[in-house]
């Protein structure tokens, strides 16, 4: 039986101790979860690369869909080559078509620039056409997991996407649910045979600062990630 893992996604210094005190076995690297996670600083991955733990930078230079012109693509090049030279442990990548079908190309040479590091297909993987295509190309192009919600907004309703592509997959690369997953679902994932992985904000909704979202310079939905909920999860996972 494959050990299980929890990988939390945080985008904040203190998400970050928060999510190591609770036990996460690795972590996702982001800024800007409130709009699915965008690449982090250079500064946040060197305090990362100091954890005892993996931890995945995302490469999502902006917010939007996953097709990428050239300078898009050269920023991500060099935000991955960031990650090497900090000394983390992977990237999570995906760049799509215009037709939502992974491009192939793109992420040929992304995962080249990752040289040695975990590669992870994000949620691109989430807009495809064709699920079972998009499973076999993670697979050929060498990623170890694909982050997913089944295709759908959260993945609590991706359940039979989820069980599929796992089907698909098992043996061969790792099915990741995320979107949504929390200590109140987490069985329902890790009842599908082949999923021994999950991932999750772990995050608690925060007391919004009035002159704050007035001004703009913070969300009225701001959460962050809660230690405790982070080990509720853990003991779901053992």
């Amino acid at each position: 039986m494959q050990t299980r893992i929890l990988e939390v996604c945080v985008d904040d210094a203190d998400g970050l101790a928060a999510a190591i005190a609770g036990g996460a076995d690795r972590i996702e690297l982001c800024s800007a979860l409130g709009v699915g996670g965008l690449t982090p600083t250079r500064g946040f991955m060197a305090l990362a690369a100091k954890c005892h733990i993996p931890v995945n930078a995302i490469i999502r230079p902006r917010i939007g869909g996953f097709v990428y012109s050239d300078d898009e693509i050269s920023i991500m090049l060099a935000d991955i080559q960031a990650a090497c030279e900090a000394g983390l442990a992977g990237v999570v990548i995906g760049a799509s078509r215009p037709d939502g079908t992974l491009d192939r190309a793109v992420l040929e040479r992304l995962i080249k620039a990752a040289l040695k590091l975990d590669v992870t297909l994000h949620r691109a993987f989430d807009l495809v056409p064709d699920f079972d295509a998009a499973v076999e190309m993670a697979i050929h192009l060498g990623f170890s997991r694909i982050l997913t919600s089944g295709g759908a907004r959260h993945a609590e309703a991706g359940l039979p996407v989820l069980q599929h592509a796992a089907e698909v997959g098992r043996g061969r690369i790792s099915i990741m649910p995320g979107g949504g997953v929390r200590p109140g679902n987490a069985a329902a994932f890790l009842a599908i045979p082949g999923i021994f992985e999950l991932h999750a904000s772990c995050s608690q909704p925060m007391e919004p600062n009035a002159d704050l979202v007035d001004f703009g310079f913070s969300p009225a939905n701001a959460r962050r990630t809660d230690a405790d909920t982070v080990r509720q999860m853990k003991a779901i996972l053992a």
